[in-house]
C-alpha cells in the first residue's frame, strides 16, 4: 500500500540523519501524520510552522506557539540558535527561498545537523531548493492512491451513504473499474471527494457521469497551458475510411479497457502522416473516444519559451501531467512544428527532441500517444524509425466509396437527410478533395441556401465544390511526392 511505502522512505531519511527533506505534496495533514508516525520510531520535538500560524509544538498537548518566530527569519533564526534535536516541518516557505540570509540561515542549521539533529521539513506543492541546498537535501514525492486503494475509497464512501440514506448505490463493475482508471493521478483527498460528489448528486455511478469525472479531474490537476485536455472527443463513426487505423485499434482496445493478454506489452501509440485535411486530427480525437480514455493535446506553440532551459522544462512537465492522468491518449498535433531540428534556435528543439525520444523509449505508464504531421521530410530520423511508434500509418485523399460517407456524416450532422442527395454524384464531383474539403463544401451550401431562403439542395453543393479548388490541385507536387515517400514506409489507414 502506498501509505506504508510512503511511511518507511520517510522514516529511512529521518534514519540517515538528513538535514532538509522536501516533502512535495498538496496534502498536508496526511504530511504530518506521516511525520508524526514516523517520529513514533525516532522519537524528538516536532514543531510545525507557518506564516499564519507561526511556529507551533505537535508532540505537546499544552500550548506551546512561539509569538517570537512568525517571520521566516525569526524562525530560522530561533531554530539555530537552539541546542535541542527536533523535526520542523515549514508550510508553504517556497516564496521565501530567494532570500539570501534565509538560504545562509538554512544551510547553517543543516550544516549542524549531525551535532544537533535538527530536520527541516519543507512541506509544498512545488518547492525548488536553491544551489546551495541541494546537496544537504533530499526530495520525497508522496505516492498516490494505487488502483486497489481507489477501489476501497469508493465501496467506503458507497457504504457511507447507503448508511445516511437506506439504500445502495447503483452502478456495475464495468462503470467502476473505468472510475477507478479515471481516478488515477489524484492524490487520496481529491479523489475522496470526486468520489463523493458523483454519489451523493443522485445515488449512483453512471457512465453518463464519467465525462465531468475528466474534466474535474483535469481542473484539479491544474493542466492549463502546455497542455490542454479535449472534452469532446469525436466518435469513430464521425470519422470517415480509416478501416484499416480503426482495425488496428480495436484489436489493441483491451490493453486499457480489459485484461490485457499476458506477454504481450502494451502498444506505444501511433503516427499518422498524410495530406492535410485527410482526417488526422479526428481520428486522434476519436482514438481516445474510441479506447474510452481521456484525450491531452500537446501545444507546441506554448511550448516554446525564449529563455534557455525553460522548454525542455514545460515539455516535461507535460510529459509528467500526462503520466499523472494515465491511462490517456496523449496527441502531438502537427509535430513537425515543433521538432523540425535545426541550427536557427540555438539547439532548443534537438534538446525537446533528445527529451521526447527518452520519454517514449523509457515511459512506464498507460500512455498511448497519438502524432499527427503533414511534412514527414520535416521530422528527425530519430524519431520516425522502428520502435519509437508501433505503427506509422499514411492518410490519403478519400476514395469515392469514403466521400460518400463523408457527406452522409456531415449533412446528417447538419440535420439534412442523406437520402435527398445523390451522394455517387457528389463523390465523384469532389474527386481529389479531403474530409475537410468535403465538410467547407457542405458548410458553404448552406451558407448560400440559407441566404435564398430555401433548404439546402443537390445543386448547391455541387455548385460550392465547383468554386474551389482542392489543395490536390493547389500543392499537388506536394501532396505526390508525399505518396511516394510513403509507399513501404507506411500501412495504408483505409486498406
Amino acid at each position: 500500500m502506498t501509505e506504508s511505502r510512503d511511511l518507511h522512505d520517510l522514516s529511512l531519511l529521518l534514519r540517515c540523519q538528513t538535514p532538509l527533506i522536501v516533502l512535495e505534496t498538496r496534502e498536508e495533514q496526511r504530511a504530518v501524520d506521516l511525520l508524526r508516525q514516523a517520529l513514533k520510531q525516532q522519537p524528538k520535538p516536532f514543531f510545525s510552522w507557518s506564516v499564519v500560524a507561526g511556529l507551533a509544538r505537535h508532540d505537546l498537548s499544552l500550548d506551546s506557539s512561539h509569538s517570537e518566530a512568525n517571520s521566516p527569519r525569526q524562525l530560522l533564526e530561533h531554530i539555530r540558535s537552539s541546542r535541542h534535536p527536533g523535526c520542523y516541518v515549514l508550510f508553504d516557505f517556497h516564496p521565501y527561498l530567494d532570500d539570501p540570509t534565509h538560504i545562509r540561515l538554512i544551510k547553517e542549521i543543516a550544516l549542524a545537523h549531525e551535532q544537533l539533529g535538527r530536520t527541516l521539513v519543507f512541506v509544498s506543492h512545488a518547492v525548488a531548493l536553491p544551489d546551495e541546498l541541494k546537496r544537504l537535501s533530499a526530495r520525497l514525492e508522496l505516492s498516490l492512491p494505487s488502483s486497489t486503494e481507489l477501489r476501497e475509497m469508493i465501496a467506503e464512501e458507497a457504504r457511507r451513504y447507503s448508511s445516511e440514506h437506506g439504500q445502495k448505490v447503483r452502478s456495475d463493475r464495468d462503470i467502476l473499474d473505468r472510475l477507478t482508471r479515471l481516478l488515477s493521478g489524484l492524490t487520496h483527498n481529491d479523489a475522496r471527494r470526486l468520489i463523493r460528489n458523483v454519489i451523493y448528486d443522485d445515488g449512483a455511478i453512471s457512465e453518463d457521469e464519467l465525462p465531468e469525472i475528466n474534466r474535474a479531474k483535469f481542473e484539479l490537476l491544474d493542466m492549463n497551458g502546455v497542455v490542454s485536455f479535449e472534452y469532446e472527443t469525436a466518435k469513430f463513426a464521425e470519422v470517415g475510411g480509416l478501416r484499416q487505423f480503426k482495425r488496428w485499434l480495436s484489436e489493441r482496445e483491451v490493453f486499457f479497457t480489459g485484461e490485457p493478454p499476458k506477454g504481450l506489452e502494451p502498444p506505444k501509440g501511433v503516427l499518422l502522416v498524410g495530406v492535410q485535411g485527410g482526417g488526422k486530427s479526428l481520428a486522434a480525437k476519436a482514438s481516445a473516444g474510441l479506447l474510452g480514455l481521456p484525450l491531452l493535446r500537446v501545444d507546441f506553440g506554448t511550448l516554446y519559451n525564449k529563455y534557455h532551459g525553460e522548454t525542455e522544462r514545460n515539455l516535461r512537465e507535460a510529459l509528467k501531467m500526462a503520466e499523472a492522468v494515465a491511462p490517456c491518449v496523449l496527441w502531438f498535433d502537427e509535430m513537425e512544428k515543433g521538432l523540425a531540428t535545426d541550427d536557427s534556435d540555438g539547439g532548443t528543439s534537438r534538446r525537446v527532441l533528445g527529451t521526447l525520444l527518452t520519454w517514449l523509449a523509457e515511459r512506464r505508464s498507460p500512455v498511448f500517444v497519438v502524432a499527427t504531421a503533414n511534412a514527414i521530410e520535416q521530422l528527425p530520423p530519430e524519431l520516425i524509425r522502428k520502435g519509437r511508434f508501433d505503427e506509422i500509418f499514411f492518410v490519403d485523399l478519400p476514395t469515392p466509396a469514403i466521400r460518400e460517407d463523408i457527406f452522409r456524416i456531415h449533412l446528417r450532422k447538419r440535420g439534412c437527410n442523406p437520402e435527398a442527395f445523390q451522394l455517387p454524384e457528389l463523390a465523384a464531383a469532389s474527386d481529389g478533395f479531403s474530409g475537410a474539403e468535403i465538410e467547407q463544401a457542405v458548410v458553404a451550401g448552406l451558407y448560400r441556401a440559407h441566404a435564398d431562403g430555401k433548404p439546402l439542395q443537390q445543386q448547391g453543393v455541387l455548385e460550392a465544390l465547383t468554386t474551389t479548388q482542392p489543395l490536390s490541385v493547389v500543392m499537388a507536387e506536394h501532396i505526390e511526392a508525399l505518396r511516394q515517400w510513403a509507399q513501404g514506409r507506411t500501412v495504408s489507414a483505409d486498406n
